[in-house]
């Protein structure tokens, strides 16, 4: 694995920040409180639960080579499809009912791609979207995050490169993968593993060694993790 770091309370407004770094991935984390939750989310008598939803955008100058543009109006289908891939992820650490008539908004901004973008906003979000329970709890008069905490996600990429098993995988490993797999967990349960034969198939095995290898990562990650939150005031 690359180096890991995350650094809690990186921006003073939202209820919850960071910035991670998986590498030379840099992703700013930020969680903002509503008092408010989605249409489809109210019966006859109110709110049947909270919500979490998750925004996702590469900055220009997150890349190499030619300008990243802005994302103003339609998104492009990559990253409407990694902020889903995020909030599905982040949601599955929140007791959504718990949170009553309250959104709560992931956005994951991009500093710099180095490979690893999505699972270093998965890790990193997480850690703000922790600091941002911890917030809602004193304000409700709960104990503290775990109020509506389900438990700790995690994300890695995975896969083989010439032949061989890589654990987060960086743009040069990723630009000539045969197996690219991102892999997601909620404590010991796998939330969810997205995997692609890109220049050959794979055995079952090489699957098991690919989930193993992103284990021992997630482990590490996880360490990571708990570091941060324990900062937090």
């Amino acid at each position: 694995m690359r180096q890991v770091k995350i650094t809690p309370s990186y921006l003073r407004n939202p209820a919850g920040s960071c910035l991670v770094e998986f590498g030379d991935t840099r992703v700013i984390c930020a969680a903002t409180i509503e008092d408010k939750v989605p249409p489809f989310l109210y019966g006859p008598e109110g709110p049947i639960s909270g919500w979490l939803t998750a925004e996702y955008g590469m900055l220009p100058g997150s890349t190499g080579g030619s300008r990243k543009r802005r994302e103003i109006g339609k998104r492009d289908g990559r990253s409407v499809e990694i902020q889903r891939l995020i909030g599905r992820s982040l949601r599955a650490a929140v007791d959504l009912p718990a949170l009553g008539e309250t959104t709560i908004i992931m956005d994951l901004d991009v500093l710099e791609a180095d490979g690893g973008t999505r699972t270093a906003a998965i890790s990193g979000g997480w850690v703000a979207l922790y600091q941002a329970l911890g917030n809602l709890a004193r304000k409700q008069g709960k104990p503290g995050a775990d109020s509506y905490c389900n438990g700790q996600v995690a994300a890695v990429s995975a896969g083989i490169v010439d032949g061989e098993i890589i654990c987060d995988l960086d743009y040069e490993h990723d630009s000539r993968a045969e197996v690219d797999m991102n892999i997601v967990k909620l404590d010991d349960e796998l939330v969810e593993v997205q995997g692609t034969g890109e220049r050959s198939g794979f055995t079952r095995r090489q699957l098991d060694q690919i989930l193993d290898a992103a284990e021992e990562g997630i482990q590490t990650i996880y360490q990571v993790q708990k570091t941060s939150i324990s900062t937090i005031g």
